[in-house]
């Protein structure tokens, strides 16, 4: 297990590569979504591993980086700069991500992000569009501001994250009750419990700002325009039955910018890759101008 500092909190990260050989390969970064890890990018990472070097990490506030009210302890022996790098703005995450770049020595990588997480990678490939190759934005898209429907989905979420006691993960089938609502084919119990115990250990406060924030009037008003400013080539994929982030808005945000490409993926929903990840990555493969050694040996 691998931690560094970034803007003054230890953020989990791994590599997944393949044995080492005289030729250098790119890296792939890969950013998990809302109170999930880095874990449910494993078998992702693993099957590009052939062409990439894969970098995986935890947000700040959620898997194993560490918890938000532990950094803003007063107990802390160093405390963080400033209160801002505490915001939960998607441009916040962003700049997190910057710094783990900066820590790591990587000038130029290749993305991959999910969800809130591809939110966070749509800044980043503004604010930073130097250090990225090409991108892969996954459930992901722009939507309209309706006040009430954001006021009941805020107050929902507040009662979802405030109830979540440790014992729910040992009750049968909660792990699959949990997912139903993200997923059209069911996934191995393993990697839907890893979802459900995630979850349960997301940082409160990390958990509850990041709803606020990344659904919103603001987010509502400014993700429009983060699209049809970006110019990394970028490949959006929708799953077709996503009810969390639906098709029909992946596809209005890649209509506003010609270097987005718009992918749909069949009989899938909220986590494509994981539900149907032979064409995911056949997809993300054509995209990338890549083939897998593995099919040409």
């Amino acid at each position: 297990m691998s931690y560094i500092q970034v803007r003054g909190v230890e953020h989990y990260y791994e590599w997944i590569r393949t044995p080492a050989t005289s030729e250098k390969k790119p890296v792939m970064v890969f950013i998990h979504g809302w109170a999930g890890s880095d874990r449910y990018w494993e078998s992702t990472a693993k099957a590009l591993a052939d062409t990439f070097d894969c970098l995986l990490y935890d947000m700040r506030g959620f898997g194993r980086s560490r918890r938000v009210s532990e950094v803003e302890s007063p107990l802390l022996e160093h405390p963080p700069a400033t209160a801002a790098e505490f915001t939960y703005e998607m441009e916040e995450y962003a700049e997190d991500l910057a710094a783990l770049l900066d820590a790591l020595q990587l000038s130029r990588v290749y993305i991959n992000a999910h969800s809130m997480g591809a939110s966070v990678a749509t800044f980043f490939l503004n604010l930073y569009p130097e250090r990225v190759e090409k991108a892969i934005l996954t459930c992901s898209g722009i939507f309209e501001y309706d006040e009430k429907s954001f006021t009941a989905f805020h107050k929902f979420g507040g009662y979802v994250v405030k109830f979540r006691p440790p014992w729910l993960a040992k009750i049968p089938l909660m792990d699959k009750m949990f997912m139903k609502r993200f997923l059209h084919r069911p996934l191995p119990r393993a990697v839907s419990l890893a979802f459900l115990e995630d979850f349960l250990v997301a940082d409160y406060t990390a958990a509850m700002g990041t709803i606020f924030t990344s659904v919103s009037k603001k987010a509502a008003e400014v993700m429009p325009s983060e699209f049809a400013k970006i110019t990394v080539p970028t490949l959006l994929i929708a799953g077709e039955h996503d009810i969390i982030i639906p098709a029909a808005m992946g596809r209005q945000a890649a209509e506003l910018n010609d270097l987005v490409e718009y992918c749909e993926i069949s009989d899938t929903a909220h986590f494509p890759m994981l539900e149907e990840p032979v064409t995911y990555l056949e997809r993300v493969r054509g995209f990338l101008g890549v083939m897998s050694l593995r099919s040409n040996s």
